[in-house]
C-alpha cells in the first residue's frame, strides 16, 4: 500500500553499504514487514471459509510466496525501481515521468496524468488504514497474554496512535535513528520464529512448489480469486520500494529485500503455516501463537514498535507527497514546516497531520478490530498497483524504447496479476472498503478542481490583459515618473502585463527604475541545477523578464534565488527590492468555466490557501498586495 514512506524522509547518515541497507530496512519495509501480523489470520479466521487443512494451508502459502516473487521481486525490484525521475520515485515522480514520455501524444498524456492523480488520491485514502490496522493488530496480542483485556485494546491502540500524531510537529530525526536497527531485529525475529515453526512440520516447504497455488484455484474455482483479496495483505507496502528510492537508491533497497526482508517474511509465513498444520485452531492469531509462551510479551512490544515505525513512514510519506503535489500545482499552497535544520526533506504539514489523525481515530472506533479493518483493506492498494503498472508501461515503451517483444509480455503479465488482485478486492467496497475509495474520489475531485481552477483563472486574467510589448512601447512614448529600486511583479504568464503592475501605475503614477516580471516555473524533475535555475530577458526601458525554475522536491525561495543571480544592472538587495503581488477576489459564475459547484469549491480552496508571500518566502516588510475581482 503505502506509498508509505513515500518520502518518509529519514535520510541515512551512514555511508557504508551496510548502513544504507539498515536504514532502508527501517524506512522502506515497515508496512510490508508488519503484514504477517494479520495476513494468515484474515485468510483462515475471516469470512472466506478457507479451511486450515493440508491442501488449504499449502495452497495459500504458495499463493503468498509466488505473489511476493512476482509482484515485489520481479515487478517492483527488477523493473519499477528502474523508472526513476532523476533518482526520485513515488506516485508524483512517476506521473511526471509518464507525462514527459507521452508529450507527443497530448490526449494520452492527459489521461495518464489523471490516472496518476487518482493513484495519489487512493494513497491518501489508504494511508489512513495502515496505522489503524497495524497498531490494532499488534496490541491485540494482549488478548492472548492477559484474559479480560479485550476492552482495553482499542483505548491502548488509540493512545499509541494519537501520541504518534502529536509528536509529528517536533520532527522524528532523533527517534528515526532507531528505525533501522528495530526493523532489522524485527525481520531477524520473524525469520527465527518461522524457522522454529518449520522445523516442527517441514512438509510445509512443499508450498514452494507453484503447483499448490494452481491446485488451490482448481479445487476452489470461485474462492480462488476471492482469496486474493486476503493474500494481497502480504503485499501492502510494495509501493514503498519505489517511493523511497530517492532516499537510498535502488541497490540498498533491492539488497535489503533479497538479503533480509524476503527471507524473514517467507520463513514467518511458512512457520505460521506449519503451526496451522499442527493446530488448525491457531488460526485465531497464528502470528502470536507461533511464539513460545515466554516470548509473547516481548513480541507484543517489538510488534508495537514495528507498527509505529510503519505508521510513521506512512505519515511522513503523506507530508512529502503533499509537498510535491503543491509544487506541481495540484494542491493548494499549505504551510510547510521544516522539522530538521540538517535534513532538507524532513517536513511537517499540520493540515495533513490532523486530517490523517481524525481519519485513523474514526476507523479504529468504527471497525474495532484488525480483522474488521482487513475486510476494508486492499481496494486502494491494488488500485494503486494497477495504476503504477499502467504509468510505467508508457515509460517502458515510449521513453526507454524497450523492445516490444520483451516489454509487452512482461506488462501483460503484470497487468493480469494486478487486475486479478484488484477484482478480488472490489467486493470489499461493500464490506467497509468504500472508505478509502470515497476518500480517494474526494481527493481526486479536489486536486483536479484546483488544477483546472488555476488554469481557468489564468485564462480569465489573460482575456483582459495588456500585451507586454505594447505596454513597454507606451512607457517609451510617455515615460511615467521613475523611482529608485527594483520592483518584482509575480506573473503567471510571460507575454502580458501583470494586473498588479497596471494597478500600481494607475494608482501611484510611478514606476521603479528596474521592473522585473517574475515567473516561477515548477518542473517535472525533482531538482533543477543552479546553472539552469535562472533565465532573464531584457526588454529595454528598465524592464526585465525573469523565470525561476524549481523542481518538485525543492523549496521555492525567491529572494535567495534572486540573490544568487549575480546579474549586471539588476540589484536585488533586500532594502532596494519591493515585491508586488496580485490578490484576486474570485466570483463563481454560472455558464462559464467549470460547473458552478466546482467553481465554488475552487473559490473556497483559494481563500484558504497559504499566501504567496509565505510560500515563496518573501520578506513581509517588502511586499505590497494589490487586489482585483475576477469572474470564473
Amino acid at each position: 500500500m503505502s506509498e508509505l514512506a513515500l518520502q518518509s524522509n529519514h535520510r541515512p547518515q551512514a555511508s557504508s553499504a551496510l548502513g544504507l541497507l539498515v536504514a532502508a530496512t527501517g524506512v522502506v519495509y515497515g508496512d510490508i514487514g508488519t503484514s504477517p501480523l494479520y495476513t494468515l489470520k484474515e485468510v483462515f479466521a475471516g469470512h472466506y471459509g478457507v479451511r486450515a487443512d493440508h491442501d488449504g494451508v499449502l495452497g495459500v502459502l504458495s499463493l503468498i510466496f509466488w505473489s511476493l516473487i512476482w509482484v515485489v521481486s520481479l515487478k517492483y525490484v527488477s523493473f519499477i525501481l528502474r523508472a526513476d525521475n532523476d533518482g526520485e520515485g513515488g506516485a508524483m515522480a512517476l506521473t511526471a515521468l509518464a507525462r514527459g514520455a507521452t508529450a507527443a501524444h497530448p490526449r494520452l498524456s492527459r489521461a495518464l496524468v489523471l490516472l496518476g492523480l487518482f493513484g495519489v488520491a487512493l494513497f491518501y485514502g489508504d494511508s489512513v488504514i495502515t496505522p489503524a490496522i497495524s497498531v490494532l493488530s499488534a496490541v491485540e496480542g494482549l488478548e492472548l497474554a492477559f484474559a479480560g483485556l479485550e476492552q482495553w485494546v482499542i483505548p491502548l491502540a488509540l493512545a499509541v496512535l494519537i501520541a504518534l500524531f502529536l509528536i509529528q510537529r517536533h520532527g522524528t530525526a532523533r527517534i528515526g535513528t532507531l528505525f533501522g536497527p528495530v526493523m532489522v531485529a524485527w525481520f531477524v525475529v520473524l525469520g527465527l520464529l518461522g524457522l522454529y515453526g518449520i522445523l516442527q512440520r517441514p512438509e510445509v516447504l512443499l508450498a514452494l512448489n507453484p503447483w499448490w497455488a494452481a491446485n488451490f484455484f482448481i479445487v476452489h474455482p470461485g474462492l480462488g480469486v476471492a482469496i486474493l483479496g486476503a493474500v494481497v495483505l502480504a503485499l501492502t507496502g510494495a509501493e514503498a520500494l519505489y517511493a523511497d528510492m530517492g532516499h537510498f537508491g535502488r541497490r540498498p533497497i533491492a539488497r535489503a529485500w533479497f538479503l533480509l526482508v524476503l527471507p524473514g517474511l517467507v520463513l514467518n509465513y511458512f512457520g505460521q503455516g506449519a503451526l496451522l498444520l499442527a493446530d488448525p485452531e491457531a488460526a485465531r492469531n497464528p502470528f502470536y501463537l507461533l511464539a513460545p509462551g515466554w516470548a509473547l510479551l516481548p513480541m507484543i512490544a517489538l510488534a508495537t514498535l514495528a507498527t509505529i515505525i510503519a505508521s510513521q513512514a506512512v505519515i511522513s510519506g503523506a507530508f512529502s507527497l503533499t509537498r510535491q503535489a503543491i509544487q506541481l500545482g495540484y494542491v493548494p499552497r499549505m504551510q510547510v514546516q521544516h522539522t530538521s535544520s540538517a535534513e532538507e526533506g524532513q517536513v511537517y504539514i499540520g493540515v495533513v497531520n490532523w486530517a490523517l489523525m481524525v481519519g485513523v481515530v474514526l476507523l479504529v472506533l468504527g471497525f474495532g478490530s484488525s480483522g474488521a479493518l482487513a475486510s476494508a483493506y486492499g481496494v486502494a492498494v491494488t488500485g494503486t498497483m494497477l495504476i503504477t503498472t499502467l504509468l510505467v508501461a508508457a515509460v517502458m515503451l515510449l521513453l526507454w524504447k524497450m523492445p516490444r517483444w520483451l516489454a509487452v509480455p512482461l506488462l501483460l503479465g503484470f497487468l493480469l496479476v494486478d487486475s486479478l488482485f484488484f477484482a478480488a478486492n472490489v467486493p470489499k467496497i461493500f464490506q467497509g472498503g468504500a472508505f478509502p475509495v470515497i476518500a480517494g474520489i474526494g481527493l481526486f475531485i479536489l486536486m483536479t478542481t484546483w488544477k483546472r481552477g488555476k488554469e481557468t483563472l489564468i485564462e480569465r486574467l489573460g482575456e483582459s490583459a495588456l500585451p507586454l510589448p505594447a505596454f513597454i512601447d507606451s512607457v517609451r512614448l510617455q515615460p511615467p515618473h521613475r523611482v529608485q529600486g527594483t520592483a518584482v511583479f509575480l506573473a503567471a504568464r510571460a507575454d502580458v502585463v501583470p494586473h498588479a503592475l497596471l494597478h500600481n501605475l494607475l494608482h501611484n503614477q510611478v514606476l521603479h527604475e528596474r521592473v522585473v516580471l517574475l515567473t516561477v516555473v515548477s518542473e517535472d524533475t525533482p531538482r533543477v541545477p543552479e546553472e539552469k535555475r535562472f533565465q532573464v530577458y531584457s526588454y529595454g526601458e528598465g524592464f526585465y523578464r525573469v523565470a525561476l525554475h524549481f523542481g518538485f522536491m525543492e523549496e521555492p525561495d525567491i529572494p535567495d534565488a534572486l540573490r544568487l543571480s549575480h546579474l549586471e544592472n539588476l540589484d536585488f538587495s533586500p532594502m532596494r527590492t519591493t515585491y508586488f503581488l496580485s490578490r484576486e477576489t474570485l466570483i463563481p459564475t454560472r455558464g462559464i468555466g467549470m460547473v458552478y459547484w466546482r467553481e465554488a469549491l475552487f473559490v473556497f480552496m483559494q481563500k484558504n490557501a497559504n499566501s504567496s508571500m509565505r510560500y515563496f518566502q518573501l520578506p513581509a516588510n517588502r511586499v505590497i498586495e494589490l487586489g482585483t475581482q475576477v469572474e470564473i
